[in-house]
């Protein structure tokens, strides 16, 4: 039985953020199959206090803190001729404990969690290689370079060299996933002519018995007189900051014209400036960094998820669909989703008027919002479950399964 090297750009632990959820549940359920041995950084003080939670999973560990700042990562990058996302995940230390790992344990597989990480894969490892790109950032960073700012310049350098380099690790790797047939196909169009490499889709999961709203008491501030509508996300990424800002600069007063009391709450931590200067506005609060989203989900009488920029599946969509809630969003946040429209969810045009007017309408109508929420909810314990969606990977590891599971 080999064992496996798993690699990862941000410590897994605590799963509360979208990269972070995912590479928490793949990183037990590989533990399950053999030992893991976990190279990982940490980008905060508060992340390394989790070290111990690593240790008790793996059965060897190297996590370092991430030091240098952004801006001197983009030096680096520009004196290099690499990507910036490659410079800012660099660590002599980690790649030392990738060369001692594989030298000194039985290593038939590496899994390796965000393309940054696949720079510390040797060249001559003939295990099997899984490379879980995620999304493909390329087309992100793209996207971002087309929009008039400052940064575009950097941005449409980030997504010319992440799209070769995605390339070449595509074709390098064993197996490739994506977390939608949306991205695996994108990614697959970009690698033209040569040899096919195994591309495929492989979704993210919801722990329907977590996000269970039986026994989960709304957060008390929502009991006041409404409606209460939420959204919830990582409140310093540029299109969760996005959409808040639309949502609450254009869309809340069109709402209020019909709710006078309506509320919006921002929820999520490390909120941006241009985030925080929207509490108080048109019923707007910002909460920042809160110990449960559960409460928050509960009491909402409306999520939203209206991003304009969004990749791959929106944990906080499954999260709120999981938790019986009505959910309106807009196309980009419902990639990904096989749910259907008007009835696990309602989807929206990005423009305020269409988000305002399917709002409005969802918030007249409890009885359709509760039927929505309720479909939402059988969706997802039907299609969604973790243990379902990771089942493929023992085979794509080259990994038998133990009897029964590996205490972890």
């Amino acid at each position: 039985m080999g064992e496996i090297l798993f690699l990862a750009h941000r410590i897994p632990f605590p799963p509360d953020r979208g990269d972070k959820i995912r590479s928490h549940h793949i990183l037990r359920h590989l533990a399950a199959l053999a030992p893991v041995h976990i190279g990982c950084l940490a980008d905060s003080a508060q992340d390394m206090a989790h070290e111990g939670e690593l240790a008790r999973v793996a059965a060897s560990h190297c996590l370092v803190r991430r030091r240098g700042s952004l801006a001197g990562a983009a030096v680096s990058a520009l004196l290099s001729g690499k990507p910036i996302s490659l410079t800012a995940f660099s660590s002599g230390k980690l790649a030392r404990y990738v060369r001692r790992t594989l030298a000194n344990r039985p290593i038939s597989a590496i899994f390796v969690f965000s393309g940054q990480m696949a720079q510390y894969v040797p060249r001559d490892f003939a295990g099997t290689v899984v490379m879980d790109f995620v999304d493909v950032d390329s087309a992100k960073f793209g996207a971002y370079g087309r929009r008039l700012s400052p940064a575009a310049p950097a941005h449409w350098r980030e997504a010319w060299l992440l799209r070769r380099y995605e390339a070449r690790v595509a074709r390098r790797a064993t197996t490739s996933l994506l977390v939608s047939e949306d991205e695996a196909a994108l990614l697959r169009s970009r690698l033209g002519r040569g040899p096919q490499s195994d591309i495929r889709a492989m979704g993210n999961g919801i722990d329907a018995s977590f996000f269970d709203p039986a026994g989960v008491p709304p957060a008390a501030v929502l009991l006041k007189a409404g409606p209460q509508i939420v959204f919830t996300g990582q409140m310093d990424y540029p299109p969760n900051v996005e959409a808040v800002t639309l949502f609450a600069r254009s869309v809340m007063p069109l709402i209020r014209g019909r709710f006078p009391h309506a509320r919006f709450y921002v929820v999520g931590r490390a909120p941006s400036p241009a985030v925080q200067a929207l509490d108080g506005l048109h019923g707007t609060h910002v909460t920042g960094a809160v110990p449960d989203v559960r409460p928050w989900l509960a009491g909402a009488d409306l999520v939203v998820a209206p991003l304009l920029l969004a990749r791959g599946v929106q944990n906080k969509v499954l999260e709120a669909m999981a938790m019986a809630r009505p959910v309106l969003l807009t196309p980009a946040a419902a990639t990904g989703i096989a749910a259907r429209d008007g009835e696990h969810f309602v989807v929206s045009p990005p423009s305020p008027e269409e988000l305002a007017a399917r709002a409005v309408g969802l918030l007249a109508d409890t009885n359709r919002a509760d039927a929505l929420g309720r479909a939402a909810r059988a969706f997802v314990v039907e299609r969604c479950g973790w243990d379902a969606t990771l089942a493929p990977l023992a085979g794509l590891m080259g990994l038998e399964r133990r009897f029964g599971r590996r205490p972890i």
